[in-house]
């Protein structure tokens, strides 16, 4: 998609409609709709739109038009994306590591209690064997 977009760093509502094929209103409904979508404002408050956002207009064209999405559907598809694309912080890596590890305990003290559970019914059973032949 990138490719057949000017190289421009902003792209005026006017440029973007006719880029995309979407009317200018469908686009500040969009806007409103998908949070990721957010073109910049100066001082004339006309929307000046990134590269990365004519991208994600022409994405969510795409599903909207040839995939058939609802705009809820395509929303938790680009809320998954998003996600994916944001980088994790330090704070969350150490967090999600620390998790791990009491996870990978857990899961080692579990396969202590189960062995010992195999333990306590193998004598279980044999205790069993035993009162069964006296009481013969």
């Amino acid at each position: 998609m990138a490719a057949e977009l000017p190289d421009k760093l902003y792209f005026k509502i006017g440029e973007v409609s006719r880029i995309s094929g979407v009317k200018s209103f469908v686009l500040r409904y969009w806007e409103t709709e998908f949070p990721g979508l957010a073109p910049e404002r100066r001082g004339s408050k006309q929307r000046l739109y990134r590269k990365e956002d004519v991208e994600l207009i022409l994405l969510i064209k795409k599903m909207l038009y040839q995939d058939r999405f609802t705009i809820a559907g395509a929303k938790r598809v680009l809320s998954g994306r998003l996600a994916e694309k944001a980088p994790a912080s330090a704070e969350e890596d150490e967090r999600e590591e620390t998790l791990k590890a009491g996870l990978r305990k857990k899961d080692t003290e579990i396969k202590t209690y189960q062995n010992l559970l195999k333990q306590v019914n193998k004598e279980l059973q044999e205790l069993k064997k035993i009162l069964q032949t006296r009481t013969k």
